[in-house]
């Protein structure tokens, strides 16, 4: 009797699935603040019992199904990834480009500096690691200028988490585009495209107007006084590796996926070229390359045997294995939301009020995100449940990873690690945290829905 009729009511199946998840991810998340991959795996078995969709003695294997299929599109990736942004943080190379933008638009725009040193490292450095690297300049910034450090925080903090949301090789859109089968490359200059006017409302619009209203003093944090993050922030350039051996790694990843994209859509997937760049364009392989190049920064730069070396990188691969296990264990969630059925029941009730796949799924992605917190999680759920309905847009597939990340980017508050990231990093209480960053980002998800929405209509790239 399993496989037929557990706690399904009537037609609303899908509904009470839904909720049974969402029940257990709050109950595991928040009040029991269990690691997000137990939970998830726990919150995936939930669903199938309470789904009569699935026969009860296959809920197991079908889970462990979904889970390797999502670390099979994303576990090297992602352990790669981490592998840069340890590189790149420890060498210094991070600090060298913040320098470069700062030596561009100037020393008394050092909002500008952070900003745009937060958009283009975020995109393959997840943004916790971003957030460490910045929020010291920041804080030495308010030192000197006396001011401003509202504005340093949203600037820097919402164009972190734009790109974080909308561009690969970041997990969360990384593993969106391949859910919905969208083109890697085309989904980074989407993710571009409809990121920048996002951040550029959301960081630095709104930045400016809350730092009128409000002049957050500048605290010790992290145990670290004022003094001695001037200290490390002050190196001398000549101590750092060269600007452009420091963008090396973002470099390579990027024009290798985009080389590939581009020898597919203008010579065609099956041509001679493509086969060439389809292996270097890979993301296994461009972030591996990028990963090595890092690396070998990294150990020039330092004084490290190479055993503690090695031990670094471990430690780095020891997060990214983390990072991988949650986005392959949240898309494994959203299966069994989607075999459950909550994606079809669920669009088609919105469709009912007037709503499309786009609007559907940024709500969806919104509402996952405020419920339990993890904006990749809410990726990796709702790209799960939209899966099914790519074949029925108009638009380039990259749209719906779009809206996606920006509802999954929607509303930071308690339940979310970057939340408290943000405040214990910034020097931050908590009122001002949620007047700067939690507004930021409800900016980000409402800007992020409209800026694709606009982009979609002129520029479908169906």
């Amino acid at each position: 009797m399993f496989d037929t009729t557990i706690l399904q009511l009537g037609g609303q199946g899908p509904v009470v699935a839904l909720l049974a998840g969402i029940v257990a991810i709050v109950l595991l998340l928040v009040v029991l603040d269990l690691p997000p991959f137990i939970a998830l795996v726990v919150a995936g078995l939930v669903v199938g019992i309470v789904t009569p969709e699935v026969a009860f003695a296959e809920i197991p294997g079908e889970f462990a199904a979904a889970f390797g299929d999502g670390m099979a599109g994303i576990g090297i990736p992602i352990l790669m990834a981490a592998v840069i942004g340890k590189s790149m943080v420890e060498s210094g190379a991070a600090d060298r480009i913040v320098r470069g933008f700062s030596s561009v638009v100037g020393q008394d725009r050092t909002e500008l500096s952070l900003f745009g040193s937060s958009f283009v490292i975020a995109i393959p450095v997840f943004f916790d690691n971003v957030f460490y690297l910045l929020a010291p300049l920041a804080r030495a910034a308010r030192s000197r200028t006396g001011g401003n450090y509202a504005l340093f925080i949203v600037a820097m903090g919402g164009a972190g988490v734009v790109t974080h949301g909308f561009v690969p090789p970041t997990p969360g859109p990384l593993l969106a585009a391949g859910e919905l089968g969208a083109n890697i490359g085309t989904t980074i200059i989407t993710g571009v495209l409809v990121g920048l006017p996002t951040a550029l409302v959301a960081g630095l619009g709104y930045g400016y107007v809350i730092n009128r209203r409000m002049d957050i003093p500048l605290r010790d944090a992290m145990g670290t006084s004022v003094d001695e993050l001037e200290e490390k922030v002050n190196r001398p350039t000549s101590a750092l590796p060269g600007l452009f051996e420091s963008l090396l790694p973002i470099l390579l990843a990027v024009l290798l996926v985009a080389a590939n994209t581009g020898v597919e859509t203008f010579v065609g997937e099956e041509s001679t070229p493509a086969a060439v760049t389809g292996f270097f364009g890979d993301p296994n392989f461009s972030l591996t390359i990028a990963a090595l190049v890092a690396a070998f920064t990294f150990y020039r730069m330092s004084d490290l045997s190479s055993e503690t070396f090695s031990d670094e990188l471990t430690e780095a691969l020891k997060s990214g294995g983390n990072i991988a296990a949650i986005t392959a264990a949240g898309g494994a969630f959203g299966a069994m939301l989607a075999a459950a059925g909550a994606g079809e029941y669920i669009a088609g009730a919105l469709e009912n009020v007037g709503f499309g796949l786009l609007v559907t799924a940024w709500v969806i992605a919104a509402g996952v995100r405020v419920v339990q917190g993890s904006a990749t999680v809410a990726i990796v759920t709702t790209a799960g449940i939209m899966a099914p309905f790519t074949g029925q847009l108009t638009v380039n597939p990259a749209y719906m990873v779009m809206v996606i990340g920006a509802g999954a980017s929607f509303c930071s508050w308690y339940n979310d690690s970057g939340f408290w990231i943000v405040k214990e990093i910034g020097g931050l209480t908590q009122a001002e945290t949620l007047k700067t960053w939690t507004v930021s980002t409800i900016l980000i998800g409402i800007v992020g829905l409209i800026s694709s929405l606009v982009f979609a209509t002129i520029l479908p790239l169906a």
